[in-house]
């Protein structure tokens, strides 16, 4: 299992395989993380993506990283075109870039907090799906060695680490097969 951490910060610092980019169906990356990561890695990230585009709800395209640390970057659909979200499609845009990471051959990759910026989504219910939704596509990516949750800020921050202590204890709680067979009665 990778091992997941968390980093206050700015994700295009990272040296990381990939960065997830939250993104829109047409792929342009004016504001948000998306912005960031083309004022700094360029403007031939934008490019490539939007040559691929537009694409759907949930699903995530892959691009150089330019001039970033970062080898590539996955663009994953999790805002509608009016800059709207919601948790389902948070969901399906972090499987999707999980996906794309597992096709690429991905060691280590950076996420943010997806809609929760410019999509305005619940920050904490935000970082309760995607750390949930991250650890099982995680348990599904042999390759994977770390996952960073880069988040800006204090909240942001406090909330993706509330989300995986919940997730922690959840597993922790869980039966494991040996529980199971020694709770069933015996004949």
């Amino acid at each position: 299992m990778a091992l997941i951490e968390l980093w206050n910060g700015d994700i295009c610092d990272l040296e990381v395989d990939a960065i997830v980019s939250p993104a829109n169906p047409s792929l342009w990356m004016a504001t948000g993380v998306g912005g960031a990561i083309k004022r700094t890695g360029g403007d031939a990230i934008e490019f490539a993506a939007v040559r691929q585009g537009p694409i759907g709800l949930g699903e995530a395209v892959v691009t150089a990283a330019g001039t970033l640390a970062a080898r590539i970057v996955i663009h994953a659909v999790s805002l509608d075109r009016d800059r709207r979200t919601s948790g389902q499609l948070i969901e399906q845009a972090a499987r999707s870039a999980m996906a794309r990471a597992r096709e690429n051959n991905v060691v280590s990759i950076a996420f943010p907090a997806l809609g929760t910026g410019v999509g305005g989504f619940p920050l904490d219910e935000g970082a309760r799906i995607t750390v949930s939704t991250v650890r099982d596509e995680a348990s599904r990516s042999p390759g994977l060695n770390t996952v960073v949750f880069a988040l800006r800020g204090a909240a942001a921050y406090h909330a993706f680490e509330a989300a995986l202590a919940a997730e922690a204890r959840a597993l922790d709680a869980a039966p494991t097969p040996a529980d199971s067979a020694s709770a069933r009665p015996r004949a």
